[in-house]
């Protein structure tokens, strides 16, 4: 036995007397799942993921379809819906793991020190910590997310220059980090 969805939009009529496209949250998604899911596709790459993605996007919908006051905008409602979703997904992500035949152990420098490389790291880290959040999340996106100024500007929602700007400024409070001047201090590898 299957309920009604959503019951109160099933009457809705516009202040001018027109019914709505879709009268009822079932009925709209009767109709536009095929196109929704389609938008859901070009978001991930699992074909599972983008039902899942398309549920959740939905589900939301669903608890604001009260507060929806033009019907005949859903898609873009919908669609927002699923671009935040995705992008939330995202930043919450996890490293999977993979198994494979060899280790993809990286081959390290002759010579190189484990502990001086885990010290430099943690040093490394630390003075990172001490950037404001605005700049420390950018340097991450950026350095060890690797992703591009435009990504990187897309995903804090702020414009490319921004981003420059602040990661310029945080590079040289990293330049400064009297912690991080051991580092500068010892030669490079090579002639």
């Amino acid at each position: 036995m299957t309920t009604p969805v959503c019951t109160s939009a099933s009457n809705a009529v516009t202040s001018a007397g027109q019914t709505l496209p879709y009268p009822s949250f079932s009925s709209y998604v009767k109709a536009r799942q095929p196109v929704l899911l389609r938008t859901a596709r070009s978001l991930t790459a699992n074909p599972s993921d983008a039902e899942d993605l398309l549920q959740t996007a939905l589900a939301k919908t669903y608890v604001a379809w009260e507060r929806i006051e033009d019907h005949r905008a859903l898609d873009g409602y919908v669609r927002r819906a699923l671009l935040n979703t995705r992008t939330s997904q995202w930043r919450k992500r996890k490293v999977d793991e993979f198994v494979c035949d060899e280790l993809p152990e990286p081959e390290g420098t002759p010579g190189a020190d484990p502990a001086e490389q885990q010290a430099l790291h943690d040093a490394m880290w630390r003075a990172i910590m001490k950037l404001p959040a605005r700049q420390r999340a950018m340097v991450v996106l950026r350095y060890y997310e690797d992703l591009s100024e435009a990504q990187t500007a897309d995903v804090l929602g702020v414009s490319i220059g921004t981003v420059k700007s602040a990661v310029s400024r945080a590079l040289g409070k990293l330049r400064e980090d009297p912690e991080l001047e051991p580092v500068r201090q010892t030669p490079r590898c090579g002639p």
